[in-house]
Formats: C-alpha cells, structure tokens, sequence
C-alpha cells in the first residue's frame, strides 16, 4: 500500500524567493505574503536581507519564519569565523543543519549569494550552487525560475529587472506569491 505524502498540518505556505547573476551583478527578491491555509496573514514580510558584519552577503529564506531566523543567525556566527569564504560558511552551516539534532528538525531553505558565488541550502546537507546564476525556492520557486531563465536572454535586462520581473510573472501565477517585492542587490 502506497502512503500520501501528509500536507502540513499547520498549513504555512507562502513565499517566492529568486537570486538572479547577470552580467555581474546579483540580485535576489523575494515577494511578501505569508499565508495560513487559504487565509493570507501577512502581505508584507521581509523575507531578503543582507547580513554578514559588511552587508556583503544577501539572503532570503522560504519556510517556517523561526526557523529561517534561526538558520540566519547561525550563517552570519559562521561568516564572522570565515570572513569572506562564504562557501566554506554555508558548508559549515549545512553540517551543522544535518547533524545537529535541534537544527536537522528546522524546516527551511535558504538562498545566499555575495559577490562572487550564489548557493541554496537545505535541511538535507545540501550546498548547491547554480549552473546558470538562477536560484529558485519557495512554493512560487519554480515559477520564477522559469521566468527568469527566460528574461535572461532579452537584451538591456539587468539582474535587478529579471528578479523583479520574474517575481511578477509568479506572483500572477501562484496564489501564494503576491507583488509586495522587496530586492536586494550586489
């Protein structure tokens, strides 16, 4: 007998989070609507940020709000021990995830990118960085994926337009995306 996965018993849902890297430039953007069940909450949660002692690092978070905060604030203890190695940051953040009983049950996905490097981070141990400079997470993720994707061949679009752009386009697609957009760029 086949089991069905369970939906979330709580039913939080709620958010569209995209990193853009065109032609130097990074972008990430993510919409404000957290909804409960069929019931929208909030329209206009901050969901992007920079953190890191310079703002050198921007971040946006899909899930459960506590435990975003919580991986957020463990990412910027780590960047303080690994200044300007975001990479090894986010590695030892996810072992941390995975291996940590208390952490492994936070239920989360991160974006992050500075400069020169993008990455998503999961529950799972996983560091993924992007082939092509996009990265999509939430319940609008991959309806802004392929927006993006799209828009990255139209000439004269910089990364913030794509981000903002193929938000939009997910926020008319996907009842829990909406356009109170907020974009941080690099």
């Amino acid at each position: 007998m086949q089991q069905t996965p369970q939906p979330d018993p709580i039913g939080w849902h709620g958010t569209t989070i995209l990193c853009v890297r065109h032609e130097g430039h990074v972008a990430m953007a993510g919409d404000g609507q957290v909804t409960l069940g069929q019931t929208i909450i909030k329209g206009n949660a901050r969901k992007v940020r920079r953190i890191g002692a310079d703002g050198s690092v921007i971040t946006g978070f899909a899930g459960a709000t506590a435990d975003a905060f919580t991986l957020l604030e463990r990412l910027e203890a780590k960047l303080e021990r690994f200044p300007n190695q975001l990479e090894r940051a986010c590695v030892e953040l996810a072992k941390d995830w995975r291996m940590d009983r208390y952490l492994r049950r936070l239920e989360a996905m991160m974006a992050v990118a500075d400069r020169e490097r993008s990455f998503t981070l999961t529950g799972n141990g996983d560091v993924l960085e992007p082939e092509d400079g996009v990265i999509a997470i939430g319940s609008g993720g991959n309806y802004a994926l392929a927006a993006a994707r799209a828009l990255m061949g139209a000439p004269g679009q910089t990364a913030e337009q794509i981000a903002r752009r193929s938000l939009e386009i997910a926020a008319d697609i996907c009842v829990y995306t909406n356009r109170s957009i907020i974009v941080e760029t690099l």
